[in-house]
């Protein structure tokens, strides 16, 4: 016999979500997408489309593109339809043994939803762009390094569960242990928009293990995020403004460092930027990557000359020190990770260490659209 109760909670918990469903439906324009579809389809049939690859290919592109979003909010429809349709079911059959299957499909709904919520506030310049993540010690000594080899952690679970490519551009080990500094790239569509809720200083609270008499310790690390650009960008480098310095790789990259003295360091003078890119099989590909990060950089820099475009784009540069932190991460004397910007919080640590930390970006992402926030 069927537990009414359980059904009960299905259809309430269905309801919840039909207010979201109808904020994707109205973030996603749905009805500009489909008149667009309509254009494009119509210009497709016109004799001579295909005679301009270029323009034709494109064009295919978009349409592809806003199909795939209509689709996707469609499916999303379909599911909540079938879930009201198994509970109904449920209702008039007396079935027990459907309620698995409708807690199951109801669970990846919510789930398949709230990513579809968040995609809707990816609407900056670069939130669609792969992305390039640096992690230093600031305050904390060995104890910084380690929660530096821990961040890197986390954030390399947390891309492997999104289906993100992770490489290692640069690495440094800590005299001791953890890490000096670590700078990955992380591609995939919107990794940028997701990361940079992450750009700032990151503080651990916790019992270190590197001190004798068991005392807490409070260390720090920044973490900076930038896109990354497709294409050769339109910025002037001058050779007698770098230092191009070659040294030997190292640091915990396995095989995937090249243990040779190959590693670039590129130093450019006006600006005081410092990239450094070690990964590639050879110093000419390590010269090549270390340039399209300047490159890069300096394309940044030329964005950000007005106040609110410098905000959007790499947010405001803090010391590494107490009070500038953007998270803390409480391991004793109790444990709770809180972001000092939107007040979104989780208690369970270990979770969080292991790349669980999507509240903290959707929170950004809703934090970021109130007024008198910049995006």
């Amino acid at each position: 016999m069927i537990d009414p109760i359980a059904l009960d909670g299905f259809k309430s918990t269905l309801q919840t979500y039909n207010k979201t469903l109808v904020e994707v439906r109205d973030s996603l324009n749905l009805d500009s997408k489909e008149k667009r579809i309509a254009e494009l389809d119509k210009m497709m049939e016109e004799p001579g489309f295909w005679d301009d690859p270029d323009r034709s290919t494109r064009y295919v592109q978009e349409n592809k593109g806003l199909k795939d979003t209509l689709q996707h909010y469609q499916d999303l429809e379909k599911q909540r339809d079938d879930i009201e349709l198994m509970i109904e079911m449920a209702y008039d059959e007396d079935d027990a043994s459907v309620v698995d299957e409708i807690r199951e499909m109801l669970d990846t709904y919510v789930e398949e939803l709230e990513e579809a919520r968040i995609t809707t506030l990816l609407s900056g310049e670069y939130d669609h762009n792969s992305a390039t993540l640096k992690l230093s010690p600031g305050a904390g000594g060995t104890e910084a390094m380690d929660w530096c080899s821990m961040l890197y952690r986390m954030y390399t679970r947390w891309a492997e569960k999104h289906g993100f490519q992770v490489e290692v551009l640069d690495i440094l080990d800590g005299d001791e242990a953890g890490l000096k500094s670590v700078t990955l790239q992380i591609d995939g569509e919107n990794a940028y928009g997701l990361l940079k809720s992450e750009k700032g200083v990151h503080r651990l609270v916790r019992i270190s293990p590197f001190n004798a008499n068991a005392k807490r310790q409070t260390s720090f690390v920044s973490c900076d995020v930038e896109p990354v650009f497709e294409g050769d960008l339109d910025v002037e480098i001058r050779p007698e403004d770098i230092r191009i310095d070659t040294y030997r790789s190292s640091g915990a990259g396995g095989q995937h460092i090249n243990k040779t003295s190959s590693a670039i360091r590129i130093t450019h003078f006006p600006t005081g930027i410092v990239v450094t890119c070690q990964n590639e099989r050879s110093q000419f590909q390590n010269k090549d990557k270390a340039m399209e990060m300047l490159k890069a950089k300096l394309y940044m820099l030329k964005m950000e000359e007005d106040e609110a475009k410098r905000n959007a784009i790499r947010g405001e540069v803090k010391k590494i020190d107490f009070g500038s932190q953007i998270r803390s991460y409480v391991m004793q004397p109790y444990q709770l990770v809180k972001d000092t910007r939107t007040g979104a919080e989780n208690s369970n640590v270990q979770a969080v260490m292991d790349g669980d930390i999507d509240l903290f970006i959707s929170a950004y992402l809703k934090w970021i659209k109130q007024p008198g926030q910049e995006n």
